[in-house]
Formats: C-alpha cells, structure tokens, sequence
C-alpha cells in the first residue's frame, strides 16, 4: 500500500440508475425502462474508491443522504473498503440526497436532489492525508474554508467541475476558487462553458480537461499533452469523469509524468462504463500498474 493518502470532500447521493433507458421522457409521456439499481453516488465517493482500488489510501468526507438511503450508501462504500471515518449523517428531518440516472446510448442524463451542507466543516490537520480531492466546484463554493484548511495541513488539492446550471450559468467569478487549487479536473463541456464566461483555458496550475471517448488534455507551465483513448461502449457512463479523476490522482501524486497519468486515467474512466452505477467496473482495474501506488 502506498504511503500517499487522499481525502475525498463532496456530495454524497444514492444514485437510482435507470439502464438501458430507451429515450429520456417527454412532458406527457411515460418511459418505461427494465434495467433500474441503487448505488452510493457523487464524485467524491466515486474517486475515492477508485484511488482506493488502484491501492491508495482513501477516505470520504461527506454527508450520508438521509435515511433509508443512507444504509444502501454505506453498505456500498464500505464494500469499496474507502474509510467513512470523516462522514456525517444528515441532519434530522432533512430529505435525502437523491440523482436519478437515466442511461442511454452510451450517455446519460442526471437529476438530482440535493439537501443540507454537503459535508461536515472541520479541521484537516493531525489527519494524515496528503492530498484533499473536492468532488465538485458547488461543494467548494459552499465550503470555501476547505482550501485553507487543507493548506494548513500541509495537503495539496485538486478539484473536479461538476455540471450545475447555477454556477455555469449564470455570471460569476468561479476563477479564484479554481485558481487556488493545484489541480483542475473539468470536462470538455464544462471547460467551454468556463472560457465562455471568461475564464482562461488553463485557469489552474495545471488544468486537464475529460474529452470522453477522444481522451483528454493537460495544460501546465510546461506545456499540453494530450492522450488518447480507445472507444469502448458504454453500458452507463456515470462516474467515468470522476473515475478518471482517480486515475489520474494515483499516478500524478507518485511522480508519474503527465502523458502517463493520462493514460492511466483513460483506462479507469473506460472500466466503469462497462456496468451500472459509477464504481460497478472498478475490479476490472486491481492489476492496473500505477508506478509507486501499490505494492
């Protein structure tokens, strides 16, 4: 097991995946679809276990949706073995952190719920962690205490977009949030709704942008490498971006050079579309070779 651990801070939902959904509905219609199954959601969660399963350690920080879910999450992120060591259960009479996932033609679409403060504020020095991973810029948004936090616990931080109408709608200056991060995880989307608002391409250290089934690209002072990938088909794609975001973490943080952690990334993004939910793919990945991260 590598020495280097990451701290994974983000919403936490129970994902309902709907698979094989034959066309999204339409107001007055009703789809009916046969593949449906429940899983722990969120980006935080589902890079956590990623790097968990390429042999880091991890741990989450985030808040249980509200019961009944909350069981079938922590069942699943145990099974994952991620440490819920620094999670908090929801707050009495709150409505539970929902996504409805519906799968089709090698995409998907979400809608989610979400419901009181995504995790619990507190201090991150004397934990141990080398590295705090935030699973979306809206958790940062709301809990901007964490860059100091993790600063002086001597952590460096990554952080993932995350798709959400309000901040990537509407006018906003989300580049001195994103500038203060060590690493810029967006998708290809997001990253062009990001530059329509004004921010730079690069908007962070180093900043690498998800182009799906094309691969993906870092930006850095040195320059830009840009990997590709092979097209596989997609069962569910959710939580490919935030396995890659795993991926990528796991070989960036034990030295590996840039073109490698791409493609190290592109393998673990590919994995999970294979199977429903976004961590149904990731045993596929337990002999992936990651230089320094397992034994």
């Amino acid at each position: 097991m590598s020495d280097i651990s990451i701290l994974s801070a983000g919403r936490l939902y129970c994902d309902l995946v709907f698979a094989g959904t034959p066309r999204m509905p339409t107001l007055g219609t009703e789809t009916f679809v046969d593949g449906l199954s429940l899983h722990a959601g969120g980006g935080a969660f589902i890079t956590a276990a990623t790097t968990k399963t390429l042999g880091l350690k991890s741990a989450l920080l985030s808040t249980l949706p509200a019961a009944p879910f909350d069981q079938i999450v922590a069942k699943d992120i145990e099974a994952r073995g991620v440490d819920t060591t620094h999670c908090a259960s929801a707050e009495p009479g709150q409505m539970p952190q929902i996504t409805v996932v519906m799968a089709m033609a090698g995409d998907r679409s979400f809608l989610s719920h979400k419901s009181g403060a995504a995790l619990p504020e507190t201090s991150l020095e004397g934990l141990g962690f080398n590295h705090l991973h935030i699973g979306e810029l809206r958790s940062l948004v709301e809990q901007p205490w964490l860059v100091n936090a993790a600063r002086k616990a001597g952590m460096s931080i990554s952080l993932d977009c995350g798709w959400d109408d309000e901040l990537l709608g509407a006018p906003g200056d989300p580049a001195t949030l994103i500038a203060q991060v060590d690493l810029f995880l967006p998708n290809e989307r997001e990253m062009a709704r990001l530059t329509a608002m004004g921010l730079p391409p690069d908007p962070a250290p180093l900043t690498v942008v998800k182009c799906g089934a094309r691969g993906a690209t870092a930006l850095s002072p040195e320059g830009r490498v840009t990997v590709g990938t092979t097209r596989l088909d997609a069962f569910d794609a959710t939580g490919a971006g935030d396995a890659f975001n795993g991926g990528f973490l796991s070989a960036w943080l034990t030295g590996t050079p840039l073109a490698g952690c791409l493609s190290i990334a592109n393998r673990c993004g590919g994995a999970v579309i294979s199977s429903a939910g976004g961590t149904g793919g990731l045993s596929a990945l337990r002999h992936l070779a990651v230089p320094g991260a397992a034994e």
